[in-house]
This record gives C-alpha cells, structure tokens and sequence, in this order.
C-alpha cells in the first residue's frame, strides 16, 4: 500500500481559506506571508490597526481589526473567511501575550489577561473554526505554543501554565475533531528573535543571548522558522499528525 506524498509548492494552499491570529507581525506575518506565497486565501486578524497594511503586502489578503478575547471577534473572523472564501480550511491561533514576573508579584489581573488572550482567545477562535470546518468535512488548527508547555520558565507562572493549557486545549481538539477530519497540532517554539521578547522583559537582548548560548543549535529561531512550521502542520503533507506537541526550539527541550 502506498501513502500520498506531499512537497511544499508555490500551489500548496490554493483554493485553501486561512484565519491567521495575530497577523501584524513577527510570525504572524511570516505565517501569512508563506500562506499567501503558496495560494491561500486568508483573514488575517490582529488588534493592532496595522494588520490593515498587510493588503499591500499580500494582495487578496482580508485584514480584520479585533480582540481575540471577545466571541464577536471570533465569529466575524470566520463569517468574513465563509462569506468572502466559501468556507475556512485553516486557523493559525498565533496572538499570544507574554509576561514575566516573579509569582508573588503577579496580580491576578495580570494572570487574566495572559490568560484571555492566550487560551480564551484561542479557545473562541477554535470553536468558531470548529463549527466550519465541520460543514467543510475537515481542517486544520495550529497554534503557536511555547517550550514552556513542558519545563518551567522563571517569572513566568501565568505565561507557562497558559500555553500548557494551550497544549492541552489542543489535544482535545485533536480527539473530538479526528472523526470529522479536523486535525489540531501546536508548535512549542523556542525563543525567537520578534519585538515580542522586547515586551517579555527590560533585558531582553540579553536573555536572548543567553538562549542562544544555551541551545544546541547555538541560536534563537527566526520568524519565518517558526512559522514554516505551523505551514507545515497546517498542510496535507501532515495529514496524519493530530494531537502533537511539536517542538522547534532549537534542542532546548532536549538537553
């Protein structure tokens, strides 16, 4: 018996409809970049007004300015993918907020927010997307998670235990989405070189350097590694990965 193989071609994604969260920048905006380069069409979604640039860039792109954490934002997102596409094959759950305090400076507040933003948010989008792909007979979910899913990070209570839920959120997805040909997956990134980390920390070229040091591939991760990744999880040539926790951070998780 012989399986389909799949390579990656400029036509990967055509007739294919993406939501991408988090699209303004950093791997968002690779995420998008690849999925438009190989023939996606896609509503990218990002509170900030500069999502609405991305046109310019990536012609036929949708942009969407909204808050992930609020359920109108979610269904707007995949109203505009099924009325403006037919339907939605793809959701990329990339927005995320960091933050890094110690535990008994962390308010409650603050465990909210990361929280809202990186499971709720997350969490709406998905089912949202749940619902149609289902009437598509099938899709992909993909998220951005983090290495902090599996060790544990100092000063980053609410930012760990917020993508270990992600993980875990993920595999649930897997489960309930196989008998109808719904695939979920989450990347673990590594430290990545975006203006993300600026906002992580006051020292963050350091703490950059010394993930660098620390890794066995002696580097942090660039955007568009990190978001080759979510491609490929989100393409036929993983047609049969569901439920995985896929790490791409540079053999950190290993040592």
């Amino acid at each position: 018996m012989t399986t389909p193989q799949h390579t990656a071609t400029t036509a990967e994604f055509a007739g294919r409809t993406a939501i991408v969260t988090g699209a303004a920048r950093g791997i968002g905006a690779e995420t998008v970049r690849l999925l438009h380069e190989r023939g996606a069409r896609i509503v990218a979604v990002d509170r900030r007004q500069e999502v609405a640039e991305l046109p310019g860039r990536f012609p036929g792109v949708s942009p969407l300015v909204g808050d992930i954490t609020d359920e109108a934002t979610a269904q707007r997102a995949v109203d505009a993918a099924v009325d403006a596409f037919g339907g939605l094959d793809i959701l990329v759950n990339n927005a995320g907020r960091p933050l890094n305090k110690p535990l008994t400076r962390t308010t409650a507040r603050d465990w909210d927010d990361v929280m809202a933003v990186n499971v709720r948010g997350a969490f709406l989008f998905a089912r949202e997307a749940f619902r149609a792909m289902r009437e598509r007979g099938g899709g992909a979910i993909v998220s951005t998670g983090s290495y902090v899913c599996t060790v544990g990070l100092p000063e980053g209570a609410a930012y760990s235990a917020s993508k270990g839920a992600l993980a875990q959120l993920t595999k649930v997805l897997a489960v309930e989405g196989g008998p109808v040909g719904i695939r979920a997956n989450v990347v673990a990134a590594g430290v990545v070189e975006t203006d993300f980390l600026d906002t992580f920390r006051s020292d963050s070229r350091e703490y950059l350097a010394s993930f660098a040091d620390a890794q066995p591939l002696g580097r942090v991760a660039r955007p568009e590694e990190i978001a080759e990744v979510l491609c490929f999880l989100a393409s036929p040539r993983s047609s049969f990965v569901t439920g995985a926790v896929v790490a791409a951070d540079g053999g950190f998780t290993a040592i």
